[in-house]
C-alpha cells in the first residue's frame, strides 16, 4: 500500500511557508495515495519550552488549519501525536539502534543548539530525529512530503529502518522523501538567506496563515529586496526570487510569466501586487479556519476518530518490532 505521512508542530505561527512547503502538498498528494496520515506533532513541540495552555490551544488551531487548507478528515486521518503511545515506545527501541555520531551530524540540532551553549540543549532536541523516524516507520509509510531542511531526517529514518531490517528481518517499509523543489525552502521576508520560521524573532519574517489584510500588506511593503531594480529570478537575487516563488505558487503563474508581467516595473508595485494576490488566496482559507475553530468539540472528535483509525496500524507495527527483538514474555 502506498501510504503518505507528515506532520507539523503546534507551536509558533503556522505561516505561508509551512502551507506551500507542506500542507498544500498534502492536499495535492492525497488523491495519489491509497492512504494519507497527517499528524500534529506535539511531542516534537515540547523539545523546547512550551506554555501548557498555549500548546493545547495551538494543537486545535493546527487541526483547524489543516482542514481549512483542504485536508479532508474523511479521506485522510488527522490525529495528535501524543494520543498514540506507540510513537514514544518505538522511539525508545530505535534509540537503541541509533548512534551518537549520526545524531551529532544532524544540521537542525547544530543550528538550534548553536543559539546557546550546546551543552545546555535538551536531550529531546538532540533526539528529535529518532522520534521523527518512529513517527514515519510506525505506519509503514512509503512517502514523506518534507521541506528541504527535513530531508536529512528522512535519510536517518531510512538508515535506521534498513539497519533494523538487516539485524532482525524485514519489518519496516523504507520511506521515500517527497520534496517539491519550488517550495522546498520558502525564505524569510526580512532575510532571504534564512528559511521562513514560525519561531522567528521578528514577525516581519513570515506571513502567518491568519494574518489580516493590512498586516500582510505591511509585511510585503517592508520585505527586503535586492540591489538593482529588475524583477527577475536568479542566484544573485535571492530576495526577489523568494517573492516570485510565493507569487507563483498562489497565482498559478510560472516564474517566467511573472518576470514578463513585471518587466519594467519597480519593486514597490511588485511587492504591492504580491500582497494583494496572497490576501485573496488566503481569504477563503481564513474564513473556513475561523468557522472551524469556533467548534472545539467537533475538532476534538475528528482528532480522536483519526487516532482510533490509525491505531491498528501502529499497534501491529510495534507488536512486530517487540517480537523481533525479544521484548515481552
Amino acid at each position: 500500500m502506498k501510504r503518505i505521512f507528515s506532520g507539523i508542530q503546534p507551536s509558533g505561527n503556522i505561516h505561508i511557508g509551512n502551507y506551500l512547503g507542506a500542507i498544500k502538498q498534502w492536499v495535492d498528494l492525497a488523491d495519489q495515495f491509497e492512504e494519507s496520515i497527517y499528524c500534529i506533532v506535539d511531542l516534537h513541540a515540547v523539545t523546547v519550552p512550551q506554555n501548557p495552555a498555549d500548546l493545547k490551544r495551538k494543537t486545535l488551531e493546527v487541526a483547524a488549519l489543516y482542514m481549512a487548507c483542504g485536508v479532508n478528515p474523511e479521506k485522510s486521518a488527522i490525529f495528535v501525536q501524543s494520543m498514540r503511545p506507540e510513537h514514544t515506545e518505538l522511539a525508545w527501541i530505535l534509540n537503541c539502534q541509533s548512534k551518537m555520531g549520526e545524531l551529532y551530524r544532524m544540521t537542525q540540532f547544530k543550528d538550534k543548539s548553536s543559539r546557546s551553549n550546546s551543552d545546555n540543549a535538551g536531550v529531546g532536541l538532540f533526539d528529535y530525529p529518532v522520534l521523527m523516524a518512529a513517527d514515519i516507520l510506525l505506519y509503514n509509510t512509503t512517502h514523506v512530503p518534507v521541506g528541504d531542511d527535513q530531508k536529512q531526517h528522512v535519510e536517518l529514518t531510512r538508515d535506521l529502518a534498513q539497519r533494523f531490517n538487516s539485524k532482525f528481518g524485514e519489518t519496516f517499509t523504507i520511506p521515500e522523501p517527497v520534496i517539491k523543489q519550488e517550495t522546498a525552502r520558502i525564505m524569510g521576508l526580512d532575510d532571504p538567506t534564512k528559511k521562513m520560521s514560525k519561531s522567528a524573532d521578528s514577525p516581519l519574517n513570515y506571513i502567518a496563515m491568519t494574518d489580516d489584510a493590512d498586516t500582510i500588506r505591511n509585511k510585503f511593503k517592508k520585505a527586503v529586496t535586492d540591489s538593482g531594480n529588475e524583477i527577475k529570478a536568479g542566484a544573485d537575487k535571492p530576495a526577489v526570487t523568494n517573492l516570485l516563488s510565493i507569487y507563483s505558487e498562489v497565482s498559478g503563474k510560472t516564474m517566467v510569466e511573472l518576470e514578463m508581467q513585471f518587466a519594467g516595473k519597480g519593486y514597490g508595485q511588485f511587492k504591492s501586487e504580491s500582497a494583494e494576490v496572497v490576501i485573496e488566496y488566503l481569504r477563503p482559507i481564513q474564513e473556513r479556519y475561523f468557522e472551524l475553530i469556533q467548534d472545539e468539540e467537533s475538532l476534538r472528535k475528528i482528532l480522536t476518530d483519526g487516532s482510533e483509525r490509525i491505531k491498528p496500524i501502529a499497534q501491529k507495527t510495534l507488536s512486530d518490532v517487540k517480537a523481533k527483538i525479544g521484548l515481552g514474555i
